[in-house]
C-alpha cells in the first residue's frame, strides 16, 4: 500500500512539474520549435562534417550553423530591411493621396462589370471593402507614427528570439543524436511507437519546409521578380508579400498578382495585364505543381484538402509557425490513429468475437 501511494504521489508531482515547466517554456515556444526544424535540416550537414572530423563535435555544429546563418538568416534580414523601406514608401504614397486603392476597384469593375457579380455570389461588400481601404489611406500616417516606438520594439525582441534560437540551434546540432534515446527512454509509448512518432514528426517537418517555404520563396521571387520588370512599384514588398500568401495551398499568391493584372487591364494596359496574368497563371501557379512532388515526396504528402484545412487551422491557432504545426498536427493525428487501429485490430483477431443477429438464422 504504502508502495501505491508513493508511486502516485511522485507520477502526480511528476505531471505536475511537467506541465509547470511546459508553461514556463511557453514563450520560448516558436524558437525552440524552429531550433528544432533548423537543426533538423542541416543535420546530415553536420554528420558529413563529423563523419571527416569525429573529434571536433563543437567545430562541426559551428560550422553547420554557420552556413545556415548564411543560407537562411543573412537574406531573411536584408529582406526584410527592403520590406519595411518599401512598405514605408508605399504607406507614404497612400497617405499623400498618390495612391488610391478605392479608384482602383472602380476601375476593375467597370471594365470587368461581371466582378461585382462574383464578388456578391462570395459574400463580398464593395461598398465596404472600399470604405476599409479609404480609411487604412487616409490613417495610414498616424498608424506609423503611433507604431513607431512599437516597431522599434518588435524588432529588437526579434533579433533576441534570433540570437536564442541560434544559440539552441547550436546545442541541437551537436547533442540531438544522443537527445534521442533519451527520449525514447523516458516517454512511456512504447519505444516501436516512438521511433515511428519520431520518424513521421521529421519525415512531416522536412517535407514542409521543403515542400512549402522552398516553394512559396521560389513563387514570391518569381511574383517580386515580374513586378519589378513591369516596374510595379513595391517588388521586393508584394514579393514577401506573395511568400506568405503562398503558404496557403490553393490560392496563394494569385491573390496579389491576379489583382493587379486585372487592375492593369482596367486601366488600358493591356500588354503587362496579359503578361502578368499569364505568368502569373503559368510560371508562377505551376511550380507548386512541379517541385511540390520533387521536394516532398509521395509518401509523406496529405491529401490537398487536408494540407489545405491544416494549414488554415495552424496560422489561425499558431500564427506564422501554424505553416508547420498545422500539418504535422494532421499527420500525427492520422498515425495515432492508425497505431491504434492496427494494434486494436490485432486485439481483435486474437480474440475474435461473436456476434448473433436476431433473424439471421
Amino acid at each position: 500500500m504504502q508502495k501505491v501511494i508513493e508511486t502516485r504521489s511522485f507520477i502526480s508531482a511528476l505531471i505536475a512539474v511537467s506541465i509547470a515547466f511546459m508553461y514556463l517554456m511557453l514563450p520560448f515556444f516558436s524558437v525552440i520549435l524552429w531550433a528544432c526544424i533548423i537543426a533538423l535540416l542541416f543535420h546530415p550537414l553536420n554528420a558529413a562534417l563529423l563523419s571527416r572530423y569525429p573529434h571536433h563535435v563543437n567545430t562541426a555544429a559551428l560550422i553547420t550553423l554557420l552556413i545556415c546563418t548564411l543560407i537562411a538568416v543573412t537574406p531573411a534580414i536584408f529582406l526584410t530591411s527592403a520590406f519595411i523601406k518599401q512598405g514605408t514608401s508605399i504607406y507614404q504614397q497612400l497617405e499623400s493621396g498618390q495612391l488610391r486603392p478605392g479608384l482602383w476597384i472602380d476601375q476593375i469593375r467597370a471594365a470587368f462589370p461581371m466582378i461585382d457579380e462574383v464578388l456578391a455570389t462570395l459574400g463580398f461588400d464593395i461598398a465596404k471593402v472600399k470604405q476599409q481601404l479609404r480609411a487604412v489611406s487616409v490613417d495610414a500616417g498616424q498608424i506609423m507614427a503611433s507604431n513607431a516606438l512599437l516597431i522599434g520594439q518588435n524588432t529588437v525582441s526579434w533579433f533576441v528570439s534570433l540570437g536564442l534560437m541560434l544559440y539552441l540551434a547550436f546545442f541541437m546540432l551537436r547533442d540531438g543524436a544522443k537527445l534521442i534515446p533519451i527520449l525514447i527512454r523516458a516517454l512511456p509509448l512504447g519505444d516501436e511507437r516512438e521511433r515511428l512518432l519520431m520518424q513521421k514528426f521529421a519525415e512531416v517537418t522536412r517535407a514542409t519546409i521543403k515542400g512549402s517555404l522552398v516553394v512559396a520563396m521560389v513563387q514570391g521571387a518569381l511574383g517580386g521578380l515580374i513586378f519589378w520588370i513591369l516596374e510595379i512599384p513595391g517588388p521586393v514588398l508584394w514579393g514577401v508579400v506573395m511568400t506568405v500568401l503562398s503558404l496557403i495551398p490553393v490560392v496563394g499568391a494569385s491573390l496579389i498578382w491576379l489583382p493587379v493584372g486585372l487592375y492593369l487591364l482596367a486601366i488600358g494596359n493591356t500588354s503587362d495585364g496579359i503578361i502578368l496574368i499569364s505568368f502569373g497563371a503559368i510560371i508562377i501557379g505551376l511550380v507548386d505543381n512541379i517541385l511540390r512532388p520533387i521536394l516532398v515526396g509521395r509518401d509523406t504528402k496529405l491529401p490537398d484538402y487536408l494540407v489545405l484545412l491544416s494549414t488554415l487551422g495552424g496560422f489561425s491557432m499558431f500564427g506564422m509557425t501554424g505553416f508547420v504545426l498545422g500539418p504535422l498536427i494532421a499527420v500525427l493525428f492520422i498515425t495515432f490513429w492508425e497505431i491504434f487501429s492496427r494494434e486494436f485490430n490485432v486485439m481483435i483477431e486474437d480474440n475474435p468475437v461473436e456476434i448473433e443477429v436476431e433473424g439471421l438464422d
